[in-house]
């Protein structure tokens, strides 16, 4: 709806106030139909350009397609379909480990948000409400938008959840507001994705400079919570989590985290099986023969979040021992690059095809008219694929998920680490068991590193490659505008406050010399269902590489024995323990090197002593001395 009659009852800053009073015009959306209807203009547009004047030249930022089952974004450049891990910085002088404006760009934040201000008041608006978080434990937010931007909305909507200008109550105090102001990415910052964060302690304001949703609508939001709950105790967890259900009906939550590509996605799926109903455990990639498991009858999964979980302080029950959680989201940013072809991830394929209401899709064809499908991606410049498709899909439309308001207790927390092959001949850090339990203080240090890894899909970094690199603490720091050792000691506290939830260590893509994808996950998390998220003491041994904890001495699935080359890679003939040794160095001095930031007085003296541990290449007797486990 065009019109300024809410305008009164949102309570903003003075000159966020006057700035939009000005506008040509501001559209609200009273129910979902009125905002896809502002997506393609009255006239229901079938395929528009989304331009803007840039320094006297109009330019377009994407194309929108109107599909049957939604909207189809596409940008005009590569770089801008994918996030890149350079695009925060900080607007104000609040405490912070980020860079800030001035120190990046030379000049106060403040200026260019007059600026900013002042170009919004010549267009006409979108005023959009939404929730930061879940809808009981989250907080009022609003974004600020370019009608011709509207396909932006409608991911954020998709996302967080649509909330109608109806609904809000008088004096609406948004916690937060998103700003989208396109055009500055051209004429400020030489194209690049800039998203600046201006926080005082009531507001939090996130300047997105770029349309591409990923630093903003999403992982913006995520530093919203991240900020939030830095001020209020608790940690938004980068994780997916489920609920699984055995074959006999018992119930196990899982949580799985780790740094962008690690398998977050992953762990909410089925196994893949071939067509005779086999599941693929892993390649060997110097012949080519291929290993096998049968699962005859598989666990149900209940998904609970897929990207974001909240443990709000409010939610956590002492006497319990584990982590409680909700999902941070109502709508998942789901990556599309693993469905390749009609039948890849049905779930999903089913869902987007024939949705309730429309999609939005981002670096996935479309044409007007058609039904966009989530296995056509675009392609890129260099005529390949994009490796960064995208579709979000509300909570509400996906089967077999834990309602939103139900709070779960987690059960298994494991981290995935995306592995590239080793052997003894190219030895690497592509050393990890198919499945590793380890104690609560190597937890916290490998959510302190959180190495990104082999190979990843969804970083616009030429350098990803397979080299090492760190996302830092709980994976989630690269969305974080405060301290290190702060969020350090917040994910310290709060794996501490959990001893009775497991933790466990699982790779991806390589387990030495075999590619495995991400059966490890489906396997590890299949095991460990039908063992009630325990692992019996009598089938651990201490990992060759202490980092690792313990690793498995057997693992029987479905009456079948995994074979002992995917749990203690040493044992492979082709890499062997020298091989072995030669990897787990180079991942040991890596961990070493990233923690040596998080060494200050302001260090949680528990974390001060793990960490002299790691640096004094310290035993897993040592690490269990200083965080005890309990093994029946």
């Amino acid at each position: 709806m065009i019109t300024d009659y809410y305008f009164h009852k949102l309570n903003l800053p003075d000159d966020v106030r006057d700035a939009l009073s000005k506008c040509r015009m501001l559209a609200y959306a009273e129910h979902e139909d009125q905002l896809v209807e502002m997506v393609y203009g009255p006239t229901r547009t079938a395929t528009y350009d989304v331009r803007y004047m840039i320094e006297g030249r109009m330019t377009t930022e994407a194309e929108v397609v109107h599909c049957k089952n939604g909207c189809a974004a596409n940008f005009m450049e590569d770089y801008m379909r994918r996030r890149d891990p350079n695009t925060m910085t900080i607007g104000d002088d609040l405490p912070t480990d980020k860079p800030r404006f001035k120190d990046r760009f030379g000049y106060e934040f403040s200026k260019l948000r007059a600026e900013t201000l002042d170009w919004l008041s010549q267009q006409i608006i979108l005023l959009l409400p939404f929730t930061a978080g879940d809808k009981v434990h989250g907080s009022p937010s609003l974004l600020v938008c370019p009608i011709n931007a509207t396909f932006f909305a409608l991911g954020l909507a998709n996302m967080q959840g649509f909330v109608s200008i109806r609904d809000i109550p008088e004096g609406y105090t948004p916690r937060s507001i998103i700003y989208v102001a396109p055009p500055f990415r051209q004429s400020h910052f030489d194209g690049k994705q800039v998203v600046v964060h201006n926080r005082s302690r009531d507001l939090h304001e996130v300047f997105s400079y770029n349309l591409y949703p990923g630093p903003s609508a999403k992982k913006g939001v995520f530093s919203i919570l991240l900020d939030i709950g830095e001020q209020e105790g608790w940690v938004c967890c980068h994780a997916s989590a489920a609920m699984v259900e055995t074959p006999y009906e018992n119930e196990v939550v899982f949580m799985h985290e780790g740094a962008s590509g690690g398998g977050k996605s992953e762990m909410l799926e089925d196994f893949h099986r071939d067509e005779e109903h086999r599941v693929l455990l892993g390649v060997n990639t110097e012949n080519g023969e291929r290993y096998y498991i049968t699962v005859q009858e598989s666990c149900k999964i209940h998904p609970i979040a897929d990207d974001m979980a909240c443990a709000y302080k409010q939610l956590q029950d002492p006497e319990s021992g584990k982590l409680t959680i909700v999902d941070a989201e109502d709508g998942w940013f789901l990556r599309m690059d693993g469905d390749n072809a009609y039948g890849d991830i049905p779930p999903y394929e089913k869902i987007s095809i024939h949705p309730p209401k429309p999609l939005s899709f981002f670096n996935i064809e479309g044409h007007a008219g058609a039904t966009a499908l989530i296995w056509e991606h675009t392609r890129e410049s260099n005529g390949k694929p994009n490796t960064n498709p995208r579709v979000i899909i509300p909570r509400d439309m996906i089967t077999n998920i834990v309602p939103a308001d139900r709070p779960m207790q987690v059960d298994v927390r494991s981290f995935g680490v995306r592995m590239p092959p080793s052997t003894a001949a190219n030895p690497n850090y592509g050393v990890m068991g198919l499945l590793q339990v380890i104690p609560q203080s190597l937890a916290w240090v490998w959510r302190l590193v959180s190495p990104r890894g082999f190979n990843n899909p969804s970083i616009a970094d030429s350098s990803a490659g397979s080299g090492l690199k760190a996302e830092g603490v709980g994976s989630y720091w690269p969305f974080a505008t405060g301290r290190k050792v702060t969020q350090a000691n917040m994910l310290l506290e709060q794996i501490m406050a959990a001893p009775n939830t497991l933790n466990v260590l699982i790779p991806n893509q390589h387990i030495g010399l075999y590619r495995i994808g991400f059966a490890s996950e489906w396997i590890s998390r299949e095991y460990l269902a039908r063992h009630l998220g325990q692992v019996r003491a009598k089938h651990l041994v201490p990992a060759r590489c202490p980092i690792f904890g313990y690793s498995l001495d057997e693992m029987k699935l479905d009456g079948q024995y995994i074979r002992p080359t995917f749990l203690r890679p040493e044992t492979q003939s082709r890499l062997g323990e020298a091989g072995y040794d030669a990897g787990a160095k180079i991942l040991t001095d890596f961990i070493k090197e990233e923690l040596k930031q998080f060494v200050c007085d302001d260090l949680n003296p528990l974390g001060r002593q793990i960490i002299d541990c790691v640096m004094n290449d310290g035993t897993l007797d040592d690490y269990l001395a200083l965080t005890p486990m309990k093994l029946k």
